[in-house]
């Protein structure tokens, strides 16, 4: 069976690192706080580029916090891309802001900046740049509109450690940017877990003070936060993951140039563009095709496993049916019910990758 997802195989591969980690923090009885946790914030702050990295419980409480240390009036309208994981936008809503759905690009899946720019408003004060499939937003035109229109850039990575926009990592090229490391993603912990960066001292600050119950010094609290520290045992996990990502994201480039190069012929099958600007990093590799759910049912036959993200886009969700934005023209409404995920990731060989292929050719061969 080809696995859409083996996390055990990825275990098996640095199992004794990993044991070893985790030993560590159990026989130092250190398991909140310690050096796990400064080594991580180190090394992943100079991974991505960054100045500054704020270990945080998840990837949702990170985009909360990111909010909240923004310091926006209250209820401003924050503008999220339709097309991601509803994260994005309940950190919104929790947070007391308002959300507004903009489309996404129709070839590479991130925010869609002509839509962006027409809904744009005076009440208006952030955008969530969504780095979707592990595919850079264009960070460039993105922090021309931020300057332009005085807003704030909060880049929403949670599918795309060590992209790159032009050479440079994505993250802290908006003001803030936010991190998940939940266990699927391509640098994930063995529980809930994430980050924040930022190139800026006072959101570095603030955003830690949120996450530690609004203090730097213990009992010393100056405003009330909340609870969100990330525990040893998970940085310690990430410490060691950290060190393999490169080689494991090689392996996603390798396994995506083959899916792009064998399946540029099929008509039927809409593949996803990689811009020339970026480092797509293909946490997922999303293709569209009608008959979505026939052919996701031919692969499972067939031993491949697949996914869909996402099979009802943002405004269409009952969670936000009082926006009244579930009708607007936008790709990601049609797009929810053609996008499939491929198998990749570091277990995926060229063998997989092939009977992959072979499957897709041959339900797709006149009959």
């Amino acid at each position: 069976m080809v696995k859409f997802l083996d996390l055990k195989y990825q275990y098996g591969t640095i199992k004794e690192e990993v044991d070893a980690a985790i030993k560590n923090v159990i026989e130092n009885s250190a398991f909140i706080g310690g050096a796990e946790i400064k080594n991580l914030e180190r090394d992943f702050a100079s991974y991505q580029n960054a100045k500054h990295c704020i270990a945080v419980a998840n990837g949702t409480d990170a985009i909360e916090i990111a909010i909240e240390a923004l310091e926006l009036p209250p209820n401003s309208e924050i503008i999220v891309p339709a097309n991601s994981f509803i994260s994005s936008s309940e950190a919104v809503t929790r947070s007391g802001h308002r959300v507004v759905f903009c489309d996404c690009n129709p070839e590479n899946y991130t925010i869609d900046l002509d839509s962006l720019k027409k809904t744009i408003t005076n009440k208006t004060k952030a955008i969530i740049a969504v780095h979707l499939y592990g595919h850079p937003c264009n960070m460039e035109e993105l922090m021309e509109i931020s300057e332009e229109k005085d807003l704030k850039i909060i880049e929403d990575c949670a599918q795309a450690h060590g992209a790159e926009f032009k050479g440079k990592r994505i993250g802290a090229i908006g003001h803030i940017g936010t991190f998940s490391f939940y266990p699927g993603k391509n640098l994930g912990a063995y529980g809930d877990a994430g980050a924040i960066v930022t190139n800026d001292d006072e959101l570095a600050k603030k955003s830690r003070m949120i996450a530690n119950h609004g203090r730097i010094e213990k009992y010393n609290h100056i405003f009330e936060g909340r609870n969100s520290r990330l525990d040893n045992l998970q940085a310690a996990v990430l410490n060691v993951k950290l060190k393999h990502i490169e080689k494991w994201t090689e392996q996603r480039i390798a396994i995506a140039d083959y899916y792009v190069k064998e399946l540029k012929d099929v008509a039927q099958i809409q593949l996803p563009k990689r811009e020339s600007w970026a480092r797509q990093v293909y946490h997922l590799f999303v293709i569209r095709v009608d008959d979505r759910d026939d052919l996701k049912n031919y692969l499972k036959e067939n031993d491949i496993g697949s996914g869909i993200h996402y099979p009802i886009a943002l405004p269409k969700l009952q969670a936000y049916k009082y926006l009244g934005q579930e009708n607007d023209n936008f790709c990601a409404h049609k797009y929810d019910t053609e996008v499939l995920s491929l198998p990749i990731g570091e277990h995926i060989t060229l063998n997989d990758a092939e009977r992959v292929v072979m499957v897709l050719k041959e339900y797709f061969s006149p009959k």
